[in-house]
């Protein structure tokens, strides 16, 4: 059904219940925004039934009468039950409208005194429930909904379909909800209103999951934790939670190799149909379950000979999907109820037989190690091979599971905790630091050994990320356990380095602490913990524009390498492709990130692959390739989000990325997350960048006071950090911009004036053109505007030239708004041409924007005469003579409504909304949305 104006899109708040859904809500509220109707489907506990409250509770008071049903199975056999939840309520309002046949019918059905029944009384009852429905809606919207139709009884739903079919042109809405798998909501969409949206609730990610369980309380889960209950969960909302909280009311975590402890509930729930397997299925399944990639021939090697006839019986049962040779459960959950369900000994039994019959070596030991109990010397041996062969294959997630099995296994008096070590070592790597700030802390709780202790003091000071300060009390007695071991106080130093940097805000300090662990570690000859120090102190040299920068970073490329640092986000590769996109060699740049996001995604780096993938998306954005940058960022971001791992840092470049080329409200958000995280955390080093983007978000969105305060901070900040190199941040022509725009000339050129001598001395030639772009808008702002376009022309120029897209493309549009100004639209559209090409070559969608709204206005400044003075006049009669869009944005206005909802309200941009607002004040030669409330009010006062 097709309504027009009879519905209006509530003002709404975002449902906090609601995680991981925004696109499918979205897509939701623009089908009921439109008048249509939304059925949600989907598998039990995906989260039909949290949605369908959500919006039910927005579209609810924009409804005269809101109609609501929610079936149990129990219930399901109760003829008309659904139907009388839905009208036994209000059918009395407009009953005395209906038929005698028909409201007798009716009557009957409701309330069960008489003995209707569809095949007695079928067209009465039928043409009842569509004339109630239609007397509804003649006095105001309808908003009916309705949760479990599977259950629904067979009565109800045959009515409610019958006249879904035939509401027409009436403002009804059904809002509806169906436990479906697969495409199986067909049937329950035949019997909707003609205009019903499917709308699939899909499982949620893995981020979104750990999102879910923290806003429930379970937020101390480790992240290997996490990862593990969102593979059982397959992603379903409501098997998350009841698996968080039974782990919550564990008294004991689960070891590396144990099953998730598996709710009775959740059991329940999906083992109902075991009991018709018989014993040994049972155990066939049981052997699958252990399983990392069962097949036919996996289970008859181990002993299950009658596999292929088991799995079988499993599969028509819902058990397992029809795979083969492949066996696959039908969801993750049942393979973790049925090994919980198992007894250890049952357990073991299946390890044991996979133990000698996988393929895979490390799937052999794994295996065995969970077939074995107590210390063995020679499984635990097996273990560590298996680890060290899948670090090599870059899985260090499984290295470290298979890291703690073998310490299990080590007897005391031969070395576990350098295993239990090397586990966490390969926990940081994997991006698990909950598990290996675990580990280590229960090294040092047992550990004597000075080399054990301070290794263990490295990895809890890693697992601290960026919140270095929460770890502050870690450096005394790292150092106290150091003693006077060159080597082991090597590591200390090379923390402390970090530490003057990220907490302290100290450059040179943290220079000076570089370059003493860099000494330490050549003099003990610690060639890796050296080459780490060397790449720490060039990036701090580079950052300060210390005249060293080049010479260390060639001292730390030379030979030997440690193939590990070399493609680490803390080498020497990283600090040279650091050096080359400070130094405008773009190309160069890309090659490097290039080859070192490679190699850590072989290896299975997490970290560095989020500071890699920030890293090329930077380097696009400076190449103007602002739609491939957008990609990048938001790939890091949900990288970083699913790890853990520097989330404000990767925040703080996707906004820059979204004011480039995606959303200005977005960038605004990420930047603001940043910036608050940056804070909390105490780390100046990213707040100052953090701060940065905002800046320049604002900046992008018109608002040039916000950017001057934002931008004016991070002016202190680096000041303070000792930071000269402007182009670690490149927000200073970005400051002398907003400064002009608030009418402070002299502030803005002394920032020019600065950042260009420290440019100059550099060889920083994007940043000097960036700089001659905001320095011609000062002298424009002066009266210069010869100099101002000759200024824009020679910038755009040498921003094109050293290959900046985006750059050039904004100096192109200052110099077009400049002789649109100076010159009128005529003399500027040759211009404005010029720039549009440009913006629309690097996909800068906010840019693109603003030039298509310029264009607008200069278009009818163009085509439209100037109007005399207005003459008093009805505003009424003049709002009637708009145009049929500048009408219906005049009448929002008159409501309240602000432009963004303006635009979500009509389906537009909100420049367009700005461009339509322009064109109405002109028309009824007024200044302001304000004048047109104070238009129509004086209007309705007389």
């Amino acid at each position: 059904m097709t309504v027009g104006r009879d519905f209006e899109e509530p003002v709404r708040e975002r449902s906090e219940l609601v995680i991981g859904r925004e696109e499918l809500v979205t897509t939701a509220r623009r089908q009921l925004s439109r008048g249509g109707s939304v059925l949600l489907h989907g598998p039990a506990g995906i989260g039909k039934s949290t949605v369908l409250r959500a919006l039910a509770a927005e579209y609810a008071a924009a409804a005269r009468t809101v109609l609501r049903c929610s079936a149990t199975e129990s219930e399901s056999h109760l003829p008309f039950l659904a139907l009388a939840d839905l009208l036994g309520l209000v059918v009395s309002e407009v009953s005395d409208q209906l038929p005698a046949p028909q409201r007798t019918a009716l009557e009957s059905a409701l309330t069960g005194r008489g003995e209707s029944s569809l095949q007695r009384d079928g067209l009465a009852l039928r043409l009842a429930v569509l004339s109630v429905l239609r007397a509804l809606a003649a006095k105001g919207p309808v908003l009916l909904v309705a949760d479990d139709l599977q259950w629904l009884d067979t009565a109800s739903t045959e009515l409610i379909g019958f006249a879904a079919r035939r509401l027409g042109e009436m403002p009804v809405r059904m809002l509806c909800a169906v436990r479906t798998e697969a495409h199986d909501h067909e049937p329950y969409l035949r019997a909707s209103a003609p205009d019903t949206l499917p709308v699939r609730m899909t499982p949620l990610s893995r981020a979104q999951v750990a999102e879910l369980l923290a806003r429930r309380g379970y937020r101390d889960l480790p992240r290997s934790t996490v990862r593990d209950i969102h593979r059982t969960s397959g992603g379903n909302p409501l098997f998350a939670i009841e698996l968080g909280r039974a782990l919550a009311e564990s008294p004991t975590p689960p070891s590396p190799g144990d099953p998730l402890p598996v709710p009775t509930s959740l059991r329940a729930l999906v083992l109902s149909r075991l009991d018709q397997l018989s014993a040994e299925a049972r155990r066939t399944l049981l052997v699958a379950s252990a399983g990392a990639r069962p097949t036919l021939a996996l289970l008859r090697a181990a002993g299950r000979e009658n596999a292929e006839a088991e799995t079988a019986h499993a599969a028509s049962l819902g058990l397992l999907a029809t795979e083969a040779p492949g066996v696959r459960f039908a969801h993750p959950l049942i393979s973790a109820a049925l090994y919980a369900e198992a007894s250890a000994a049952e357990r073991r039994a299946a390890h044991a037989a996979l133990s000698t019959t996988a393929s895979d070596p490390i799937e052999r030991a794994r295996h065995l190690a969970l077939a074995t109990t107590g210390t063995d010397p020679e499984v635990a041996a097996r273990l560590a091979g298996a680890a060290a062969l899948a670090r090599d294959r870059g899985a260090p997630s499984t290295a470290a599971e298979l890291g703690l099995l073998a310490a299990r296994h080590t007897p005391p008096d031969a070395g576990p905790e350098e295993r239990r070590l090397q586990a966490a070592e390969d926990a940081l790597t994997a991006g698990e630091t909950d598990l290996a700030r675990d580990v280590a802390r229960e090294v040092l709780g047992r550990a004597t050994e000075p080399a054990e202790r301070v290794r263990a003091w490295m990895v809890v000071i890693d697992a601290a990320g960026q919140a270095m300060s929460e770890v502050d009390a870690v450096f005394p007695q790292a150092l106290a356990d150091a003693g006077d071991d060159p080597r082991l106080l090597a590591l200390v130093h090379y923390q402390l380095a970090w530490r003057a940097l990220l907490v302290e805000g100290e450059m040179a300090k943290g220079r000076e602490e570089a370059a003493r662990a860099a000494r330490l570690a050549a003099e003990a000859a610690d060639r890796r913990t050296e080459l780490l120090a060397l790449a720490l102190q060039a990036q701090t040299e580079t950052l300060m524009g210390h005249p060293d920068a080049p010479s260390t970073i060639e001292r730390a490329l030379r030979e030997p390498q440690d193939e590990r640092v070399s493609c680490d986000h803390n080498g020497a590769q990283y600090a040279r492709f650091r050096w080359q996109i400070m130094s405008d060699q773009l190309a160069e740049a890309r090659t490097t990130v290039t080859g070192l996001l490679r190699e850590v995604r072989r290896r299975g780096m997490a970290e560095s692959e989020v500071h890699y993938l920030r890293g090329l998306a930077e380097t696009e954005l400076r190449a103007g390739h602002c739609g491939r940058a957008l990609d990048l960022a938001q790939e890091s971001l949900l990288l970083a989000r699913d790890t853990g791992i520097g989330e404000a840092a990767t925040a703080m470049f996707t906004s820059l990325a979204e004011a480039a080329g995606g959303d200005v409200d977005r960038a605004l958000a990420l930047a603001g997350d940043a910036a608050r995280h940056a804070e909390e955390e105490g780390d100046l080093m990213y707040l100052s960048r953090a701060l940065g983007a905002l800046g320049h978000a604002h900046l992008v969105a018109g608002d040039g006071a916000a950017a001057v305060r934002a931008l004016r901070r991070v002016r202190e900040l680096e000041g303070g950090l000792g930071i000269s190199d402007p182009a670690r941040g490149r927000w200073h022509g970005d400051l002398a911009e907003a400064l002009v725009r608030v009418g402070e000339l002299a502030e803005a050129q002394d920032v020019i004036d600065l950042a260009r001598e420290r440019a100059v001395r550099l060889g920083r030639e994007s940043v000097l053109g960036v700089l001659e772009r905001a320095e011609a808008l000062v002298l424009a702002a002066r009266g210069q505007h010869d100099e101002a376009e000759a200024q824009l022309t020679s910038a755009q120029a040498q921003l094109g030239k050293l290959g900046y897209g985006l750059e050039a493309a904004r100096a192109a549009f200052c110099l077009a708004r400049l002789r649109a100004e100076r010159l009128g639209p005529a003399a500027a559209r040759a211009a404005y041409d010029d720039s549009a090409r440009l913006l629309r070559r690097c996909q800068a969608r906010p840019w693109i924007g603003q030039l298509e709204a310029d264009t607008q206005v200069m278009l009818e400044r163009a085509a439209v005469p100037a109007e005399p003075a207005p003459v008093e006049r009805n505003p009424l009669d003049a709002l009637a003579s708009l145009a049929v869009m500048e009408r219906q944005v005049a009448e929002l206005v008159m409501e309240g409504a602000t432009n963004r909802e303006i635009a979500a309200r009509l389906f537009i941009s909100v420049k367009t909304v700005e461009a339509t607002l322009t064109r109405v004040y002109r028309k009824l030669g007024i200044r302001s949305r304000v004048d047109i409330v104070r238009l129509t009010a004086g209007q309705r006062d007389r």
